[in-house]
């Protein structure tokens, strides 16, 4: 149902490209966790600014430089607190 609302992932512009270039150079530049420094970073995320606050400025938001590495626990908590959605989402000021 959310996917549905809001398109694919491949649809939003996490394609081939952007695990090729900002993925695999995020994790290259971060291989363990920036936020907790225990364990194996997995996860590519935009950082500080978002990919869509990335795009509107007109920024490549494939630019590795624009990421950093997280763990799973780490990236799950960061989503949580900073893009809260579905029941997570109500009441948030935009």
């Amino acid at each position: 149902m959310a996917e549905r609302r809001r398109g694919s992932s491949w649809s939003r512009g996490y394609d081939t490209e952007h695990r090729k270039r900002f993925r695999e150079g995020v994790l290259a530049k971060n291989p363990i966790c920036v936020l907790c420094f225990k364990r194996p970073a997995t996860e590519a995320d935009h950082f500080p600014l978002s990919r869509d606050e990335l795009l509107a400025s007109g920024r490549d938001p494939n630019d590795p430089v624009f990421g950093r590495g997280l763990c799973q626990r780490c990236h799950s908590a960061e989503t949580v607190l900073n893009q809260p959605a579905g029941w997570n989402a109500r009441g948030r000021v935009r």
